[in-house]
């Protein structure tokens, strides 16, 4: 006899923009939304390791309020009654918010982060908060305070990072949304890894605050889901002005709401496999995402190989990442360096080490690129490449040791094909797209002109429909799911 699907369980995998929409509808209440993830959290967590902080009495407290909202028939905003784990990154007030350092790891905050305070105000319901590395430096999600999160498709793999905890929760179906951030590739590397969708969206379109360099652009916040509309739906109560960011855009969130399904035949789209030679990718990612390519042309596009000139992109990333690193945590290095991971003082150091000339030719460097950038999208409409240069890696390795046979120096040189993106200032969606051989997946990274951000989700949501290539699960996420 063929098992029979647990309908609580089906609430996992249904799609986020689905979800609120039937618990608007009451046909399902918050709490039943709720208690299922609650139940997929104990089921699956233990294997992936992606929440590390749960609030759970808390969380049902706050879906039976919900529920007493809809029936009360007040108004209620666009994620009312959706489950969210916040990124640890992120402040929560009255949750423990640990950084992934053992310096924090008892710190619980009295404020909410923007973020946090947005998805609570459209009616999120937070469930706790997802694993990163420490202090969100690097991609790969391991910290001495919770450990690593392990990749649902290959356990012994890496999830990613630095929102690795909210990209294997996605895929585990233990959340329906999730927030991150991205400075290097953060929102997007561990979307690639983990089969769903991040987008690195224009910086000031997504708020921050608190923030201790308010006017710069190289970290931003954003959005993970499972699908390009439950991103956009995402989108649409994280973004618009806040006077508390100066850099945020005008464009209120409910620009993102509605069909993405707009015409993408005849667009000019360039493909670049390698950025222009310049990057190293692994043949098998290279191999997985064809299809992709392919896809958009049989959508009516044209495709042609080429790539912006993104000279002195690399200086630019990290020297500003260097300044970043030593402005946000050079006190703490100087209480306690000897509890700070290697890397961590590897970068503050090299921040340390920065004159004035430094930060100002930086600045001159990615002036030039701007430019450069802009003017290649009066050519082509979208930029397509490889998110990641490997598939998810060896989950004991700090970081993959070569790409393609070239070796990596250091921690970020794995990660040139996002940061180098990140320094443009461009919108960048990681879309499921292909896997290797190994059953491991591979993300297309989307990018598009300067504060498209619809138009690059609208692209993405085309090829999620062509490819469906995110509706495979990990077999983790299925285990003991059914019942006679």
């Amino acid at each position: 006899m063929k098992p029979a699907v647990n309908p609580m369980d089906e609430l996992c995998f249904r799609s986020a923009t689905d979800l609120a929409a039937a618990i608007r509808r009451r046909e399902v209440s918050a709490r039943e939304v709720v208690t299922a993830h609650l139940e997929q959290i104990e089921r699956a967590n233990p294997a992936v390791n992606a929440i590390v902080t749960l609030v759970a009495d808390q969380a049902l407290e706050e879906a039976a309020k919900a529920d007493a909202r809809l029936v009360s028939g007040a108004e209620v905003g666009p994620l009312h009654g959706l489950p969210v784990a916040h990124k640890d990154l992120h402040d929560t007030a009255g949750i423990r918010t640990t950084y992934g350092s053992p310096i924090f790891a008892d710190r619980v905050p009295d404020r909410d982060h923007l973020v946090v305070e947005r998805l609570k105000n459209a009616g999120a319901i937070t469930l706790g908060k997802t694993n990163v590395p420490e202090l969100g430096m690097g991609s790969h999600t391991v910290n001495k305070v919770f450990g690593p999160t392990r990749n649902p498709y290959d356990l012994s793999r890496s999830a990613g990072g630095s929102s690795g905890g909210a990209g294997a929760a996605l895929a585990c179906g233990m959340l329906p949304i999730a927030d991150g951030s991205d400075t290097g590739g953060s929102l997007r590397n561990p979307a690639s890894f983990n089969n769903v969708v991040g987008l690195r969206p224009s910086p000031g379109r997504v708020p921050s605050w608190p923030d201790k360099a308010p006017w710069a652009q190289l970290s931003v916040k954003g959005p993970m889901a499972r699908t390009v509309p439950d991103v956009a739906l995402l989108l649409s109560a994280l973004a618009g002005p806040d006077p508390r960011s100066p850099l945020a855009l005008e464009t209120p969130g409910s620009a993102f709401m509605g069909p993405l399904d707009g015409e993408v035949r005849g667009l000019r789209v360039a493909w670049s496999p390698d950025l222009g030679g310049t990057v190293p990718v692994d043949a098998e990612v290279r191999a997985a995402l064809e299809p992709a390519v392919e896809a958009f042309a049989s959508l009516g596009c044209e495709i042609e190989e080429a790539c912006p000139d993104l000279s002195g992109a690399d200086e630019v990333f990290l020297v500003q990442r260097a300044w970043q690193m030593e402005l946000a945590y050079g006190p703490l290095f100087d209480e306690h360096r000897d509890r700070m991971a290697p890397d961590v003082v590897w970068n503050i150091e090299e921040g340390r080490e920065l004159t004035g000339p430094d930060l100002g030719r930086a600045q001159l460097l990615q002036a030039a690129l701007f430019h450069r950038v802009r003017e290649f999208f009066e050519t082509y409409d979208l930029l397509l490449l490889p998110v990641s240069q490997v598939a998810p890696f060896d989950i004991r390795l700090p970081y993959p040791a070569s790409v393609d046979g070239t070796a990596m120096e250091t921690y970020l040189d794995w990660m040139r094909s996002a940061y180098l993106i990140s320094v443009t200032g461009c919108p960048a969606l990681s879309v499921p797209a292909g896997f290797t051989p190994e059953g491991l997946p591979v993300g297309l990274q989307v990018v598009g002109p300067h504060r498209q951000d619809r138009a690059v989700l609208q692209a993405g949501y085309a090829i999620e429909q062509a490819l469906r290539t995110g509706e495979r699960r990990p077999p983790v996420a299925l285990k003991d799911r059914s019942t006679v």
